[in-house]
């Protein structure tokens, strides 16, 4: 969320900010509103200072037996009581409409983010490994032989609608696989902290975010007013969420395995074959809180454990700044790593590293106490795929798959594996 002061003070680069999102400039209208609310609290202490000072009078006038005075300024409190309760009802709804409106204006993007529309106008910054040359044309992961019996689209269609998989034998194996590996790799070596948190939070948890209320559709809401995560970034953010926590106590580093619920609204028609795009999936996210002086590097940094994760696994990727068009709605920066899929012959999203500044930290008044004293100020939040499971798995297979139809699988998985390296084309783990 924005900080109002700091449109106070420069509404020109508020709205230019706002351009760079291509959005029309809101300053004036939000200004307007501040001052409205503004007013209604000066008008509110006003009255509060008359009633006061009526007050100390009522007792004077009493006193020296003035009886009109007396009963004048008698009324006169009880008309301030009820203009003071009038002026803060007043305020507190204008309070509300500004602070709804604010939480409906997307993150200003960093003074480095490449301005564009769209993914066509995202930037490059490296590619690592290189993707692989076939001597037969690669199939796309669902067309595998080795793969296409444990790859059940009829039967979750059957159970749940499209856009859901059930996954079985050594294909659902290689998945819990990925997921142990990523966890490993980022506790072992990154110094992340598991967490296991729940799949269902409640609507302010989903605000403090970014998620509401703007983007409630891509979301599924329960009917007692839960709502499903769309990534474990909602709650291992929130961990700080209403809190304060000493500066000594940052970084806060997390890392977490978990189911994530998106309806996919506005996708229709968008990657309906196989595993790419799916209601529901497996993540392992990463989440850091940091002081606002480090949160550039520690963006860098979590990148980096999000390269390593496809590196481990020797899969071809590159990584991209997405351009102000490309951006999520509370990223200050993201940086994208796209994931070589020979089956379709080209790069494919796998993770989003992203930095909120102190957006989300605003929404969810998440503060931390400075070392030397002062007040308290808004931490940083970062957050980041590392990595998506059921792309990987899809990388994973397009990648090794041999023209019989197996696939050789990565060496950093034979230890989750029961040291098998391959998926054989009778659909077993050899």
């Amino acid at each position: 969320m924005h900080d109002i002061r700091a449109i106070r003070e420069n509404p020109t680069r508020f709205d230019a900010e706002l351009a760079r999102r291509g959005l029309a400039p809101l300053s004036a209208d939000i200004l307007a509103m501040d001052e409205a609310r503004r007013a209604c609290i000066t008008a509110s202490e006003a009255a509060q200072a008359a009633r006061n000072a009526a007050s100390k009078e009522v007792g004077a006038a009493k006193a020296r037996g003035d009886e009109p005075e007396f009963e004048r300024l008698r009324a006169l409190v009880a008309e301030k009581k009820d203009e003071i309760a009038r002026l803060e009802d007043e305020a507190k709804t204008r309070d509300a409409a500004l602070r709804d409106m604010l939480a409906t204006i997307p993150n200003a993007p960093a003074a480095d983010v490449p301005d564009g529309a769209d993914e066509n106008d995202n930037v490059e910054l490296h590619k690592w490994g290189t993707p692989r040359s076939f001597d037969f044309k690669p199939l796309e992961h669902f067309e595998l032989p080795s793969v296409a019996p444990s790859m059940d689209f009829e039967t979750a269609a059957k159970l749940s609608g499209s856009r859901f998989v059930m996954l079985g034998g050594a294909v659902a194996r290689l998945h819990r696989a990925l997921a142990q590996f990523m966890l490993d790799t980022h506790v072992d070596q990154n110094g992340l902290t598991e967490m296991n948190g729940p799949v269902l939070v409640r609507p302010e948890t989903m605000f403090g975010t970014g998620q509401l209320p703007k983007f409630g559709e891509d979301s599924y809401e329960t009917t007692n007013g839960w709502w499903m995560i769309p990534t474990s970034e909602v709650t291992l953010t929130n961990i700080v969420s209403g809190e304060i926590v000493e500066e000594a106590a940052l970084p806060m580093r997390y890392t977490a395995h978990s189911l994530c619920f998106r309806s996919e609204a506005g996708s229709a028609g968008r990657d309906t074959a196989g595993m790419l795009r799916q209601h529901q999936f497996e993540k392992v996210e990463m989440v850091s809180i940091t002081h606002p002086d480090h949160s550039d590097d520690e963006q860098k940094r979590m990148l980096r454990c999000a390269e390593g994760i496809l590196e481990a696994l020797n899969i071809p990727y590159r990584t991209v700044t997405l351009c102000t068009g490309d951006m999520g709605f509370g990223a200050v920066r993201t940086f994208d790593i796209e994931a070589w899929l020979p089956g379709q012959n080209c790069y494919r999203e796998i993770s989003s590293v992203s930095s909120c500044g102190d957006f989300q930290a605003r929404r969810m008044n998440a503060r931390f106490r400075p070392s030397g004293g002062g007040k308290p100020e808004f931490v940083h939040t970062l957050n980041g795929s590392g990595l998506a499971v059921g792309r990987c798995l899809i990388a994973v297979l397009e990648n090794g798959q041999e023209a019989d139809g197996s696939v050789t699988l990565p060496d950093a998985l034979q230890p989750y594996l029961g040291g098998k390296t391959r998926l054989l084309v009778d659909g077993r783990l050899g």
